[in-house]
């Protein structure tokens, strides 16, 4: 197939799983083309079957905000005319499956029919889908799709109480690429982030507010008063670092707790960690998570969302309600004092992940074009 990938190109949970969705239907010889204002940020080596259009758009003194959303349909147009595209997938609702509704309609006119997938991914329906500026948009854009998929029972049955929605929703789960995702060993890495034996936990957001990186800091804390020799890594980059920089440096913990930034090689770091924490407010799905786990990183979560159905609680992990930095550190310090059964726990999140491998999940979304080329 000849396919089409509408996603964010940031280092956010949708445009990982589009890229790496992109790249694994590229190596069983699809080709495959990614539309987006700048290249994905996991497409970062060349793949024989991988092209990478930029949406381009103009300013113009008349536009406070250029129409990125217009920009997008016309060079969707352009795209599936000159590439001769089959299907047009689109990660995230908005602006995505909009502009994707516009260009077929612009295509219909020119007696081509693109068949459009739209996968929903979290944030898009839980939190800016469901604001009453774009509300009416995202649930027309979804019903006109010719096929839906979400990434977890969770974000479906959100989308369903959320919006009114006629159109089938099917659940295709996101996925671990385990050429990638493994455990290797690092320990001199792991030595030089934790001279003296230390625990080292580790935390993988955006540093939006929903991620309650606050929380992460405050499990840290009531870890190390509860005895534990640890350090804490912080990966990723967004708007509330700054404050949790300067809350580290209240509770005396700047010793303990290191900030790395972005990261291109996250799987270096997941291979020197012992405990992966997430406490997030809301996740459709948790892909930072099931990373860790593929890294056999036991993790420490909030039960938001999506997670529950990758964190089974007591197996590969513990789960609290969503706030609670008591008992997360509870959890994890009973996983790191006893060593035979962290080890049983890394051993657990290893087998869980391997159930979300790409070989298994890709035929998923193969059949889902094959679905919507099908419809009339």
């Amino acid at each position: 197939m000849n396919i089409g990938i509408v996603c964010y190109p940031t280092y956010g949970g949708s445009g990982v799983v589009a890229t790496e969705l992109g790249m694994a239907l590229a190596k069983k010889g699809h080709k495959v083309h990614f539309i987006t204002y700048a290249a994905p940020a996991r497409l970062d080596i060349f793949q024989p079957n991988v092209y990478y259009h930029e949406v381009s758009f103009q300013n113009y003194t008349l536009f406070e905000y250029p129409p990125y959303e217009t920009a997008l349909a016309s060079n969707i147009v352009d795209v599936v005319k000159y590439q001769k595209l089959d299907i047009v997938h689109v990660h995230y609702a908005i602006p995505h499956a909009s502009a994707a509704y516009i260009a077929k309609q612009i295509l219909k006119e020119e007696g081509i029919d693109l068949k459009v997938v739209t996968t929903l991914h979290g944030t898009d329906i839980t939190l800016v889908g469901k604001l009453p500026a774009y509300t009416p948009v995202v649930a027309f854009s979804i019903n006109k799709s010719d096929v839906v998929t979400t990434v977890s029972e969770s974000l479906k049955k959100d989308t369903f109480e959320n919006f009114n929605i006629t159109n089938e929703i099917e659940v295709i789960p996101n996925f671990i690429d385990f050429t990638r995702f493994t455990k290797e060993d690092k320990d001199h890495f792991k030595k030089a982030i934790a001279p003296n034996g230390e625990k080292i936990l580790i935390h993988v957001s955006n540093f939006r507010k929903v991620k309650r990186v606050a929380d992460v800091v405050c499990t840290f804390e009531k870890i190390i008063e509860g005895g534990l020799k640890a350090k804490l890594l912080l990966v990723g980059d967004g708007p509330e670092r700054v404050n949790i920089e300067q809350m580290s440096r209240d509770c005396s913990l700047c010793d303990n707790v290191t900030f790395l930034g972005k990261q291109e090689k996250i799987e270096e770091l997941l291979a020197v960690a012992d405990i992966f924490l997430m406490p997030s407010e809301s996740e459709s799905f948790g892909l930072a998570a099931l990373e860790a786990m593929a890294c056999e990183v036991p993790v420490i979560s909030s039960n938001a969302g999506g997670i529950p159905e990758i964190n089974i609680h007591g197996e590969t992990g513990f789960l609290s309600n969503i706030g609670d930095v008591e008992d997360m550190a509870k959890n994890a310090i009973l996983l790191l004092k006893d060593e035979e059964k962290l080890a049983k726990f890394k051993e657990n999140a290893l087998k869980q992940a391997k159930k979300f491998k790409i070989d298994a999940i890709l035929p998923i979304y193969e059949n889902s074009y094959k679905k919507a080329l099908a419809k009339k």
